[in-house]
């Protein structure tokens, strides 16, 4: 196919050698499958702010770092120079935490460079060679389901102990490999101990999971496993290996109200997202 304008610096400077084809086209970024010497690889070209529909909220920006006050200051003002700023935090978030994910044994893309606004990474198979499905579009059985939300369960806890969030996980950006699930998507990716909504977005995160595989699974719809990790980890308890039940004790003290507040926003705002996205699938 014909080379995308974003993607001919890369091809210009050798780090690709030919785009093979569109594999998919999202809310943040566009995917390409590229072939870099003998090596098949995808390559996510961002989108600009203007053309996202995924926004770049106060919630995800929270407890990242720029290089120095002046860019800081120039991102609160919004200047041009600050917004080129913001975009590359953006982008650079992914990087990083896809590096610090891949090195605490968490099952995401290995990625390889960063180059003006696009992301050259591993390009996750089947066991058939081909584009690894989405989790949407795998077909479960009662059993698959368990394995997978377990699975995935280990995967969120691997990654709060490494410090991060997902910020946005849900069935449509989870792929599956021969081995199980692999976390893709990460540019919302959010700083546990940075946070002030750390905990509001873990659980929903978790209970995303559940949803999607509670339609196979109905017992995991009144789990409560995205609270039980977070106690866990405020406690300074929380390993991979730290058993989990799914049950949390019922409180003891006067409800936060603005938590509370702040949960319903959130579960109404991945509402809408998650309608949008499926009807954008049947699109």
């Amino acid at each position: 196919m014909k080379t995308p304008k974003r993607i001919q610096p890369l091809v210009e400077e050798g780090l690709i050698d030919e785009v093979i084809r569109q594999l998919m086209s999202g809310k943040e970024a566009t995917v390409y499958v590229v072939r870099c010497g003998d090596d098949v690889r995808c390559a996510k070209v961002y989108k600009a702010a203007t053309e996202r529909s995924f926004h770049q909220a106060v919630a995800y920006q929270e407890g990242r770092r720029v290089k120095n006050s002046r860019q800081a200051r120039a991102m609160e003002k919004g200047t041009r120079y600050g917004r080129k700023m913001a975009e590359e935090v953006w982008q650079n978030a992914e990087v990083d935490a896809l590096y610090k994910l891949a090195a605490a044994g968490v099952r995401v893309p290995v990625p390889y460079i960063c180059f003006e606004g696009v992301l050259l990474m591993e390009l996750v198979t089947a066991a058939d060679g081909n584009a690894a499905p989405r989790l949407n579009d795998v077909e479960l059985t009662r059993e698959l389901a368990l394995q997978y939300h377990a699975m995935l369960l280990n995967q969120v806890v691997l990654m709060l102990c490494a410090g991060v969030i997902h910020g946005d996980l849900s069935e449509y950006n989870i792929l599956v490999d021969a081995q199980g699930p692999v976390i893709i998507d990460l540019p919302q990716a959010i700083d546990a101990a940075g946070s002030s909504v750390a905990a509001d977005m873990l659980d929903r995160d978790v209970t995303n999971l559940a949803n999607f595989f509670g339609v196979v699974v109905p017992e995991l719809l009144t789990s409560q496993y995205g609270k039980e990790i977070w106690n866990l980890y405020k406690a300074g308890l929380l390993t991979p290996e730290t058993p989990l039940t799914g049950l949390v004790a019922a409180p003891t003290e006067v409800a936060d109200v603005d938590a509370i507040i702040r949960e319903i926003a959130l579960a109404r705002e991945e509402e809408e997202d998650r309608q949008r996205r499926l009807a954008e699938a049947q699109a």
